[in-house]
């Protein structure tokens, strides 16, 4: 399947993946649907800032809500589905909201994409899902592990999915990303947390545990898997990882970042950032051998390359003004 010239629907096209694949689609000739969630100021995410946003028709509602979501999927192709609530410490504040989000939420595109008969759904899973490694690098049917409310809400949305590609024979697939980074994260997330903090001109930069390891990818490449992943059909019916094949400490990662801003600054273990006892991920690192047979993708940044880019956007101050280094995101 090839998606240009192609009606191709992004639900969380506001969001950190979301926006950047919504601008590789449009770049590849398709026209590009973004479904938002509804808010009173009508605003776009990270879209507002794009330069491609005139070439995106905006749909907006609630993932949670099936008549909104099958109403922006009608007379569409192709849906790539990455609507979801993704921060982990916060899931186990609220884990009912993660279940109708991301459970709730993916019932919704699928069923939709069944009844309009979508030729292809791309469903964003997580290698959280995995928990912590039993043995790397990370083959597809490495045990899954609900080690966080959100992961057993990702897992549900996996097995979801699956369930409607063998009992509906919906064409989709499950794009598994590790641990993705670049212009635009979220603050939740731990490197944005490193930058800013050390941005700020903070000289003590808090973070969580610094031993997990990660397996790290820069978010163009991970779009490009995504799209490689929508056009194959080899990979139907398919859970498929997007993965460097590498891993870093926390530790070493905060030390890299410090390396490339040229900060003067010392990382310590803040105990509000530290996951409950057993929630803990202490080991990322996927295989990507799937995706490479059958796409030939393959990481088109090194770590140092892409965090370079990413220190680069951040350093911009209109970029900066979006961030509260001081503060930490649940």
């Amino acid at each position: 399947m090839k998606l240009k010239g192609k009606t191709v629907l992004v639900t969380g096209a506001g969001g950190f993946i979301g926006s950047h694949l919504a601008e590789r689609l449009v770049a590849e000739g398709c026209r590009v649907r973004a479904f938002l969630r509804y808010n009173s100021r009508n605003f776009w995410g990270w879209l507002e800032q794009s330069p491609l946003k005139k070439d995106i028709e905006v749909c907006s509602g609630d993932i949670r809500d099936f008549d909104s979501v099958i109403g922006a999927m009608k007379g569409v192709d192709a849906v790539f589905h990455l609507a979801a609530l993704i921060g982990i410490p916060y899931s186990y504040v609220s884990p009912l909201a993660y279940i109708r989000t991301n459970i709730e939420g993916t019932y919704n595109v699928l069923e939709a994409s069944r009844q309009l008969g979508a030729k292809r759904v791309v469903c964003t899973s997580t290698s959280e899902v995995y928990g912590t490694a039993r043995h790397v690098p990370i083959k597809e049917d490495h045990p899954l592990q609900p080690q966080s409310p959100y992961s057993a809400s990702k897992i549900s949305a996996d097995n979801t999915a699956m369930s409607y590609h063998l009992s509906f024979g919906l064409p989709l697939v499950i794009a598994r990303p590790f641990n993705t980074y670049g212009p635009r994260q979220s603050a939740r997330a731990v490197i944005p947390t490193i930058i800013t903090q050390i941005l700020s001109g903070s000289k003590e930069i808090r973070l969580g545990a610094m031993r997990p390891t990660r397996d790290l990818n820069f978010v163009s490449d991970v779009a490009d898997g995504f799209l490689r992943l929508a056009e194959c059909d080899g990979a139907v019916g398919k859970a498929v990882n997007i993965s460097s094949m590498a891993e870093i400490s926390v530790g070493d990662l905060a030390g890299l970042i410090k390396d490339l801003t040229g900060a003067d600054c010392k990382f310590v273990t803040e105990e509000a950032r530290l996951r409950p006892v057993g929630s803990e991920v202490e080991r990322l690192m996927g295989d990507n051998t799937l995706i490479s047979s059958l796409t030939g993708w393959k990481p088109g940044h090194s770590l140092r390359e892409g965090l370079s880019k990413t220190v680069q956007w951040f350093k911009d101050e209109e970029n900066m003004k979006l961030y509260k280094p001081e503060i930490y995101n649940v």
